[in-house]
C-alpha cells in the first residue's frame, strides 16, 4: 500500500537536494501532488488480477480471442520513470471466456506497479492461464521507455517489444503466426 505521507517527505528531501526552495509558490504543493500521483499510478500493487478474471461466461468455442491495442502506462522500477505503449492479448478458451474489459483490467493491475516490461508481459500471460484455465495464451507488449528516450542514450521513438507464450501458443508455431497476422505484423 502506498504511504502518501512518506512520499511527501521524500519529495521534500528530493527537492531540497536539487537546491530548490520548497516554500516557493510553484513547489509548495508539489510533494502532496506527487504523493497522490504515485498513489494513483501504483494502485495495482494492492490489486489481484484474479478479482477481475473470476467472472467468466461458458463457451463451446475454442477459437482464438484477441484483444489488441490495450494502452497502458507503467513506471520503470529502475529509474522511476514512465514507460507506456500497447498490449495485445490472445487466448484459446477451454470452456469459458472472460469479458473483454476484464483483459484490459488485468493489464492495468500489472502496469500500475513498479515494473519491468519483461516481467509484466509474463505476469499478464500467467494470470490468464491460471484464472481462465485456457489452453494457450500469447501476450505482446510494445512500449516506449522514457528512461531510454529522455536520458542516457536519448533515443526518442525507439520501442521495446516483449512476448510471452504459454500452452498451445508455445507448442504450435502456426497459432503464433496467426496471432501476428491478426495484428498485421510479421515475425
Amino acid at each position: 500500500m502506498v504511504d502518501e505521507k512518506k512520499i511527501e517527505k521524500a519529495v521534500r528531501l528530493l527537492l531540497e537536494g536539487m537546491g530548490e526552495d520548497i516554500e516557493r509558490e510553484g513547489l509548495k504543493d508539489t510533494p502532496r501532488r506527487v504523493a497522490r500521483m504515485y498513489a494513483e499510478t501504483l494502485s495495482g500493487m494492492d490489486e489481484n488480477a484474479a478479482d477481475h478474471l473470476c467472472r467468466t461466461f461458458s463457451t463451446e468455442s475454442d477459437d482464438m480471442v484477441l484483444e489488441r491495442d490495450i494502452t497502458f502506462f507503467s513506471t520503470c522500477e529502475h529509474h522511476l520513470m514512465p514507460f507506456f505503449g500497447k498490449v495485445h492479448v490472445a487466448y484459446i478458451p477451454d470452456g469459458k471466456v472472460a469479458g473483454l474489459s476484464k483483459l484490459a483490467r488485468t493489464v492495468e493491475v500489472f502496469a500500475r506497479r513498479l515494473q519491468m516490461q519483461e516481467r509484466m508481459t509474463g505476469q499478464i500471460a500467467d494470470a490468464l492461464m491460471d484464472e481462465l484455465d485456457c489452453s494457450g495464451v500469447m501476450v505482446m507488449v510494445e512500449a516506449e521507455h522514457t528512461c531510454m528516450t529522455m536520458r542516457g542514450v536519448k533515443k526518442p521513438g525507439s520501442s521495446t517489444v516483449t512476448v510471452a507464450l504459454r500452452g498451445d501458443f508455445e507448442a504450435d508455431p502456426d497459432l503464433e503466426q496467426r496471432f501476428y497476422a491478426m495484428l498485421g505484423k510479421s515475425r
